[in-house]
Order: C-alpha cells, then sequence, then structure tokens
C-alpha cells in the first residue's frame, strides 16, 4: 500500500481524511488519567502517516517513548453531511485493523502547553492499517473483539461493546461537524494496555475472522 491509499479486499483506495476518535474506552482514558468526554474527541492524521501491511515501522527520532495503540478502523464508501445514526453504517466500505502511534512524551508536552498534538500522531508510519474487510461481512460492528501482541506476548484486547461512542454515532459526528467523504478512514478509539513500543519489536495485530496485520519496528 502507497502513503495515499488504502486496500479494501483486492481494490486499492485513495484515503481522504484520516479521522481519530480518542478516550472512546473507559479504561484506557483511565490508565492516562484522562477524562470521559460528554462528545467524540476528534483529532487527525495526514495521509503521509500512513503504513501498510508489512511496511517497517520508524520511530522519530525527536521522542523516546512511542506507544502502540490498536483500533478498528472504518472506511468510508459513500460521504455525506448530517448522516442519521440510523443510516450510519450503510456509508461504510469497510472494516480494519490499525495502529494509531502516539509518540507519548511529544504528546504530554503540547497538551502542558495547550498546543495540538499532531507532532506526536502524525509522524511517517503513525498510522498503520490492514486490509479492509468488506462491510458486508460485518453484521454488526459493535460485536467484534480484536488484539495486539508484541513479540508474541498479548498486550491489548479490544471488545467494539465496550466503546463509550459506537460506530453509528461516531458516523453521524463526523459528518455533522466536518462532513464525511468516500475513502475516509475513521480510527475508533483504542482499549486499555498501550505501552512503548522499542526497535526489534514485531506488532501483530488480529480484528476477529476479519483481517490481520504484522509490523516489525526498525
Amino acid at each position: 500500500m502507497s502513503a495515499f491509499k488504502a486496500r479494501l479486499g483486492e481494490q486499492d483506495v485513495a484515503v481522504g481524511n484520516i479521522f481519530c476518535i480518542g478516550r472512546n474506552y473507559a479504561a484506557h482514558a483511565a490508565e492516562l488519567n484522562n477524562p470521559l468526554e460528554d462528545e467524540p474527541l476528534v483529532f487527525l492524521k495526514p495521509t503521509s502517516a500512513l503504513a501498510g501491511e508489512g511496511e517497517p515501522l520508524r520511530l522519530p527520532d525527536y521522542s523516546s517513548d512511542v506507544h502502540h495503540e490498536c483500533e478498528l478502523v472504518l472506511l468510508i464508501g459513500k460521504g455525506g453531511r448530517d448522516i442519521a445514526e440510523a443510516e450510519a453504517l450503510g456509508h461504510v466500505a469497510g472494516y480494519g485493523i490499525g495502529l494509531d502511534m502516539t509518540a507519548r512524551d511529544v504528546q504530554a508536552a503540547a497538551k502542558s502547553k495547550g498546543h495540538p498534538w499532531t507532532k506526536a500522531k502524525g509522524f511517517p508510519t503513525a498510522a498503520c492499517l490492514s486490509r479492509l474487510a468488506p462491510a458486508a461481512q460485518v453484521a454488526d460492528p459493535q460485536r467484534l473483539s480484536f488484539e495486539l501482541r508484541v513479540n508474541g506476548e498479548l498486550r491489548q484486547q479490544g471488545d467494539t461493546g465496550l466503546m463509550l461512542f459506537p460506530v453509528a454515532a461516531i458516523i453521524a459526528y463526523l459528518s455533522r461537524i466536518y462532513g464525511l467523504q468516500a475513502g475516509d478512514l475513521i480510527y475508533t478509539g483504542t482499549p486499555e494496555g498501550v505501552a512503548a513500543v522499542r526497535s526489534g519489536d514485531r506488532l501483530s495485530l488480529k480484528l476477529e475472522g476479519l483481517a490481520a496485520a504484522e509490523w516489525s519496528v526498525l
């Protein structure tokens, strides 16, 4: 996958925006001592941050504490504005598994100054993405499980039923505030268990019966 493409089945899809949802699992918010939000907490990554399956992960030289965050990822197939929650899932083209790589020390410094998080979230290979399964294969996106193993050791387990803002609500919100277009990706938030990665680590992700991918850290 090139820096600006996602893989849906055997088809390449041009990526538009990359929306990410923060603090969407209560246990993850708690482990970082963050408050829960009244509405989805949204940040963006540049398309240049994308890393496809097997692409080596490069840690930024300005950080000494880069964390993995394993997440369910959506690909929007049909854009729109003011999408109703009842119709939202019909706008999804595919589901995959990904990593929101985060330079935690840089993020903490930015937050302390009231600055944006982009430097902590937008470096090359900070948005890892598996091949996406067609949406028709998913009966209910709130009944999915996923996991991340680092060097074979289980680090994160996710249950989408524990999302504070479910998939349909996220899509409706993003369409109302920003508008959505075909090719947009949505990283839906990470469960607890985030931790630092090191050079030489192997990260293996699995989305229940739908997708699997692996990355190695240079």
